[in-house]
């Protein structure tokens, strides 16, 4: 398996697979004809059907101003749901045509170019990663960091302070989401409003939910945020972790390491499955979030890596099926919203593995495995093109 410093993109919203990848994708092919004169990019697929409205074409122009952008939206059997070809021309003369795909968290893959990013886990999936723990006597945080090296902490460092400043810009922003819903912000209102007589569990959850909308506020308005693993899932694991930090005092050494921990558990989804939305609906995205975040508290709360992969486990479990139908291609509803409550069912799913771990019957390499296939299984309409579910729903009525 890759690093786990991939699974945490720093970039612009509102969707990693639709902007961050995309940008990074024009911006490579870009580099490698520098004499052309003129670009042309087709989009297919789910960049085709919600390219406008998650920002696509604005995000390839940034990196090659001036290109011509085609929306094929006829064009079927692709191998990957985002799929991008790409063209140089120079005098009329075609320079070359490259087919690049945009599978999920900001990576981008070349079509028959070997992955660039350099192999740093030997073992393929949880089971393995925890079996070696078992045998060698070590935790999770230990046997990434002996993985991974020196530089993991500066990096996971560099990413907590991005999640933080995104949570803390959307506290503070106030006013109307852009993309012509009429969405409100409302992280600032839910984090200075008071409940008469509010118990401590409800202050935890409004707390957490006004960090997700916060940062959720963000992404939509195309600010940066960090893919974890995505963007439209970005306010899973900032919410949990700022709420740990900043209202019940963990250290930041500790949050960077229940970080670290949360991408190993998306890198064994990433890699044996899918963390995109085009490809395997919402619970690529949101179910791999929730199951990160439910790694990362496992963490912070000093639990077993066993009752930490149940955690992970019954989070994904609960989020099998769910679809990626975001109204008028906008990654706001319901994307926000589900951000929040995710986070919260993280929480939950980590109180349910603290007691009943010794009783599990499914493993967290069971429950990926699952959701892929899920995902493969869901009807394209209920895979980012907005034409299905919710989507459709709210256009008709």
């Amino acid at each position: 398996m890759k690093s786990i410093t991939s699974i945490y993109k720093i970039g612009h919203g509102p969707s990693s697979s639709h902007t961050v990848g995309p940008y990074r994708a024009a911006q490579l092919f870009g580099s490698r004809y520098p004499g052309a004169d003129r670009f042309r990019v087709t989009l297919y697929g789910s960049l085709a059907h919600t390219g406008e409205g998650h920002g696509t074409g604005k995000a390839i122009r940034a990196a090659l101003p001036g290109a011509e952008l085609v929306f094929d939206r006829e064009t079927r059997d692709l191998p990957h749901p985002n799929t991008m070809l790409f063209q140089a021309f120079c005098a009329g003369r075609e320079l070359a045509a490259v087919r690049m795909f945009s599978i999920g968290g900001g990576s981008i893959r070349i079509e028959h170019e070997a992955a660039e990013d350099r192999e740093v886990y030997p073992q393929k999936n949880c089971t393995e990663i925890l079996a070696l723990c078992r045998r060698e006597g070590i935790g999770i945080v230990r046997l990434i960091h002996r993985l991974e090296g020196p530089e993991l902490r500066r990096c996971l460092q560099g990413v907590w302070r991005a999640m933080q400043d995104t949570v803390e810009r959307g506290l503070a922003t106030e006013g109307e989401l852009p993309g012509g819903l009429g969405v409100r912000r409302r992280a600032k209102y839910l984090y200075e409003m008071r409940c008469y007589n509010e118990g401590a569990d409800v202050t935890m959850n409004r707390l957490i939910a006004a960090y997700a909308y916060a940062a959720m506020e963000e992404n939509a308005s195309e600010q940066l945020v960090v893919t974890a693993p995505t963007c439209g899932s970005c306010g899973v694991i900032p919410s949990i972790l700022y709420y740990m930090q900043h209202d019940r005092g963990f250290p930041e050494a500790e949050i960077l390491d229940a970080l670290a921990v949360a991408g190993l558990f998306g890198n064994v989804i990433r890699s044996n499955a899918s963390v995109s939305g085009a490809e395997c609906g919402c619970q690529a995205e949101i179910g791999s979030a929730c199951s990160m975040a439910a790694a990362a508290v496992a963490t912070l709360l000093g639990l077993s890596i066993d009752q930490t992969e149940y955690a992970a486990e019954i989070a994904m479990e609960h989020s099998l099926g769910l679809t990626c139908d975001p109204v008028e291609g906008l990654v706001q509803i319901p994307c926000i919203e589900r951000n929040a409550v995710a986070a919260m069912r993280a929480l939950s799913s980590v109180n349910l593995a603290r007691f009943l771990y010794a009783t599990r019957k499914i493993s967290f390499d069971e429950i990926v495995e699952t959701m892929y296939r899920t995902g493969l299984d869901m009807d394209e309409k209920y895979r980012e093109t907005s034409h299905g579910g919710l989507a459709q729903i709210y256009r008709e009525r």
